[in-house]
């Protein structure tokens, strides 16, 4: 009986040894979306043309027509400028860039874009997140591929390299555009 209640902690370690090795076999980035093959959720959302944060924004309805970009970003974001010359490089190849400026002061996004430049069709602001939410967005930054009819396609999380682009995002824009 001594020899069982020394053995059992000795197999609870174990266990936990082979959870959390199995756990740090799994990609962190490969987080499921449940918006996966779904409608973008409804939102209406403001720019960040003037320091209240009105100005053009855009609607989830302006994301419809051609297959496009929907990137979550903010100007407090330590990983933003890394993906910032990938996501000019997609919209200078005629792919329409759509960003949202997540729990950011307009005036922040408009100086991080003046910095590292506008490569976004329009940019939203999200400044209290609730959208974000609804989205499922868990940082910054993260990329949705949108299709014509607004669905989401493709959850990229993290900054888009230029390996994400050319081996993931690029073939899926041209498969969607070829389903036009």
């Amino acid at each position: 009986m001594k020899r069982l209640l020394f053995l059992l902690p000795v197999a609870g370690f174990i266990g936990l040894i082979i959870v959390f090795g199995v756990g740090l076999t799994r990609d962190p980035k490969l987080l499921p979306s449940q918006l996966i093959d779904r409608p973008l959720p409804q939102f209406a959302l403001p720019g960040i043309e003037d320091s209240e944060g009105g100005g053009p924004g855009f609607a989830s309805a302006a994301l419809r027509g051609e297959p496009m970009l929907l990137n979550i970003f903010a100007s407090w974001c330590a990983a933003c400028p890394q993906e910032h010359p990938v996501l000019t490089q997609i919209a200078g190849e005629g792919v329409p860039v759509y960003g949202l400026a997540w729990k950011d002061e307009p005036a922040d996004s408009r100086t991080w874009l003046q910095r590292w430049g506008n490569p976004y069709k329009a940019v939203a602001a999200d400044y209290k997140g609730r959208t974000a939410i609804d989205l499922g967005v868990t940082g910054v930054p993260e990329t949705f591929i949108v299709d014509k009819n607004g669905r989401v396609r493709y959850k990229q999380i993290g900054p888009i390299s230029p390996e994400d682009w050319s081996g993931k995002i690029k073939p899926l824009l041209a498969q969607l555009r070829a389903e036009a």
